[in-house]
């Protein structure tokens, strides 16, 4: 929603300046995103004066001039003849924007060099004459900015709205709040109609007719007529607050609706009268397979589900969305009905979300527009084109309303609201706060621990059902930021599961900190993916990651289905990087992941850590080779995260070929801690990186950290320092090529030998000196006593007992030996 507040001040006083006005706004939660003077593009644009004006050589359209532009004279070539000597006009130099988006760049017209434009008011966006050059007063200097000259500035305030401030899309409603914030009185404008008769004193409801035959998804209709109406381009000032909300002027007509819809919410709809059948409005569903052009010259094929607006013989709009080609506004159009409704929401949520529209209109109909705000917004637009287009207001109004809809009651208790806000305000100050923006307001009780307001939100409020809706306005309304820090209380009852949360609350925090520390940035996704997701990440038809949850009402069509795994969302992460041409990627997540239950349950939650690593791990330097990250290295990530976590009892092994689905096989392992299978580490398999159009080899890992976070011990042992020497010994075995390292290395562990205080593998081998079908291993064995100084002969003699173990175990050989 973009706020001019030159428009805004015509409905309520501001203090202060922009800045501090969009701190407020957003202290009090409507965000503004960004404040911006909308005359920034004059900004290269000066006063020049013309110093002489010749004819151009190779025509009479043109004329050569030199104008003045205060430090230096440049050359000039225009088309306008009305044009004279010591005239002061605005100069644009190159470099300039205009509001059509074009940019003056220096340019030979007809063989002349021009280095500038002298503009029109239209060009400059300033007025409407765009037949000739902009006349200044005499009195401003030449290279003064036109901006400083015509003391042109507007500043906008740019403001996200959530969905559920309907309210706030109009200028009126974002008045209402700055009225709170400063606790001003909002100035609304002032209607007058002025009616006329016709045709032997009939009213409107004798020439017209409304019906409204779908009253569950229009529960009310109103309209009025326009006759003798002008069509033509709307005043200058009526086209300035169109195109400061961002729209674009079309003719008077059509800029007024705009610009009522802007004012005061409320999205209207003006119909060539003349051309609706039997001068009929019906409101009706469409029938399967109907089919209607909209004024974009699209045809659709309609569903028995969309909502229409019809006249005697055929649809003319799609209600609360675009109208039709047949009713639209012309040049030679004399008589209106302006159309002023309140439709069902999710009617024409539906029937945007399924023909593809997002109209200012629909985006208003479907978060709720004030339905007591139906019959304002139209005697407003009734007369404005009165006054606007020259045309009479026919006597009477039609007003069909079907269903009355009113905000119901709620009762807020003030202990409560102090409660959960962690605020002591009185009685009186939460009934200020919600008077300020015109909720009714009673009190039901008074005294301690019993007072209670009965509260009525206005019919403007769509979105304040609940108590706890209340308890938010108070919280924005004192601003956000004015809410002091405060701890909740805990009973002793609940202590131990607070004090669990508490550490799981630390345990994530840790695992960031981490996280960051090997350099790995934090993404964070939306919890929704694309239905293609599974396929793209090649997982089999029985893998529980294919147990999705559909959205009901998804965002977009990338993202209608619930996550199942948190590598989708990492994988379009590395894809917008790489199109950004940032191809060194390491990415960290956590969130939930979901797996349906079926219909009737909520699904299956778990809380997932994901990392991927891609491209160099080194960069090239002076001392250093240029190295891609490989495997080991997103591996040895896992291994340091899970050792600064102090879970120690971890080991990785192989994952069969058909259980890798997204990863590659061959190039993966399980993550094991506490005999417990936490995760999974690997290469994504080509296929799925073809899938997600990236060329690169990429790494990821997954634990589950609820997994992750039970195997952490709670206690930490400690253990002195060593005050004896070390003793290491290697061991070399040749074993067949698909035994693993780590089945070697966990045996050892399980031996129980006191004397192993470390072991690792530093060597694999395959060549011709071992026989086909094998390889050889090499592990390096450190051995200590805490009780004394080893000696060579008695460490040999547990080496060789370790040794002969692992021979029989695992039917190996030592490299003398004869496989």
């Amino acid at each position: 929603m973009k706020v001019s507040l030159s428009w805004l001040k015509n409905y309520v006083s501001v203090e202060g300046n922009a800045a501090s006005l969009a701190d407020s706004l957003t202290m009090a939660g409507l965000e503004v995103e960004a404040v911006y003077d909308r005359y920034d593009y004059l900004n290269k644009v000066v006063a020049g004066r013309l110093l002489e004006i010749v004819p151009h050589p190779d025509t009479d359209r043109l004329k050569i001039c030199l104008v003045n532009v205060g430090d230096k004279n440049i050359q000039v070539v225009c088309g306008d003849l009305n044009i004279y000597v010591d005239m002061i006009c605005p100069v644009a130099l190159p470099g300039t924007v205009f509001p059509d988006g074009s940019i003056l760049k220096k340019s030979l017209i007809r063989g002349k060099e021009s280095n500038g434009m002298l503009c029109s008011a239209s060009e400059l966006g300033t007025g409407i004459d765009k037949n000739s050059v902009m006349i200044l007063n005499q009195g401003i200097k030449p290279g003064e900015k036109l901006i400083k000259a015509l003391n042109l500035s507007d500043m906008v305030l740019d403001i996200s709205l959530t969905p559920n401030r309907p309210d706030c899309l109009s200028m009126i409603g974002v008045a209402r709040e700055v009225a709170a914030i400063y606790n001003n009185k909002i100035i609304l404008p002032d209607v007058k109609i002025t009616t006329q008769n016709y045709e032997d004193e009939k009213h409107l409801p004798d020439l017209a007719s409304v019906i409204i035959e779908s009253p569950e998804l229009c529960p009310r209709y109103a309209a009025r007529l326009v006759k003798d109406i002008i069509v033509k381009p709307s005043p200058f000032w009526l086209q300035d607050k169109i195109i400061s909300a961002g729209l674009r002027p079309v003719n008077n007509i059509v800029d007024i609706t705009n610009f009522v819809m802007m004012e005061t919410g409320q999205p209207l709809h003006a119909f060539d009268f003349d051309s609706l059948a039997q001068n009929k409005i019906i409101v009706k569903n469409a029938k399967d397979g109907e089919k209607f052009t909209t004024l974009d010259n699209k045809e659709h094929t309609l569903s028995s589900s969309v909502l229409m607006i019809c006249d005697g013989e055929k649809p003319v709009a799609m209600a609360g969305v675009m109208g039709g080609m047949d009713s639209e506004i012309k040049d030679f159009t004399t008589s209106v009905l302006i159309e002023s409704a309140y439709f069902n929401p999710a009617s024409i949520r539906k029937t945007a979300k399924t023909y593809g529209f997002n109209t200012d209109a629909s985006h208003r109909f479907e978060r709720g527009v004030d339905p007591e705000g139906t019959v304002t917004a139209l005697n407003r637009a009734a007369s404005l084109m009165a006054e606007i287009s020259g045309g009479t207001i026919v006597k009477g109004l039609i007003d069909n309303h079907t269903k009355k809809i009113k905000n119901s009651p709620i009762t807020l208790g003030v202990k409560e609201t102090n409660r959960l806000l962690g605020t002591d305000f009185t009685i009186d100050k939460i009934e200020f706060f919600l008077k300020s923006v015109e909720f009714k307001v009673k009190h039901k009780g008074h005294g301690e621990g019993v007072e209670k307001l009965i509260v009525t939100p206005p019919s403007f409020r769509v979105d304040v059902t609940r108590p706890v809706d209340l308890v938010e306005e108070v919280a924005r309304l004192s601003g956000y930021d004015n809410i002091p820090v405060t701890f909740p209380k805990i009973s002793s009852e609940t202590g131990q599961d607070a004090i669990h949360a508490a550490k799981i609350i630390d345990f994530r925090y840790k695992l960031k900190g981490i996280m960051t520390g090997f350099g790995f940035s934090e993404a964070i996704n939306y919890s929704f993916i694309h239905c293609l997701s599974c396929d793209r990440m090649k997982l089999c038809t029985t893998d529980p990651a294919r147990n999705i949850v559909n959205i009901i009402n998804p965002i977009t069509e990338d993202q209608s289905v619930l996550r199942t795994s948190l590598i989708p969302g990492l994988l379009e992460t590395m894809h917008k990087n790489i199109s950004r041409q940032s191809t060194d990627l390491k990415l960290f997540e956590t969130g939930n992941i979901f797996f349906s239950k079926g219909h009737e349950s909520l699904p299956e939650e778990k809380e997932m850590l994901a990392g991927l690593w891609t491209g160099l791990k080194d960069r090239s330097s002076w001392h250093t080779k240029e190295r891609k990250c490989d495997f080991f290295d997103i591996k040895g990530v896992v291994e340091g995260l899970l050792d600064s976590l102090n879970i120690k009892n971890t080991f990785f092994t192989k994952i069969p070929d058909n259980l890798c689905d997204y990863i590659r096989p061959g190039f993966s392992a399980a993550i094991f801690a506490n005999n417990i299978a936490i995760g999974r580490v690997g290469e994504v398999h080509p296929e799925v990186i073809l899938n997600y159009n990236l060329a690169q080899t990429t790494y990821i890992f997954e634990m589950d950290l609820n997994l992750v976070f039970s195997a952490i011990p709670e206690k930490t042992a400690y253990i002195p320092l060593p005050k004896f020497p070390a003793i290491s010994r290697d061991i070399t075995i040749i074993v067949d090529k698909d035994m693993e390292s780590s089945d070697i290395l966990l045996s050892v562990k399980n031996f129980k030998e006191d004397l192993v205080e470390k072991l690792y593998l530093f060597d694999m081998f395959e060549g011709k000196s071992i026989p086909t079908g094998k390889k050889s291993i090499s592990f390096r064995i450190t051995y200590r006593s805490s009780i004394e100084t080893l000696k060579d002969d008695y460490t040999n003699q547990v080496h060789k007992i370790i040794t002969d173990r692992l021979i029989k175990k695992f039917n190996a050989a030592l490299p003398a030996q004869k496989v």
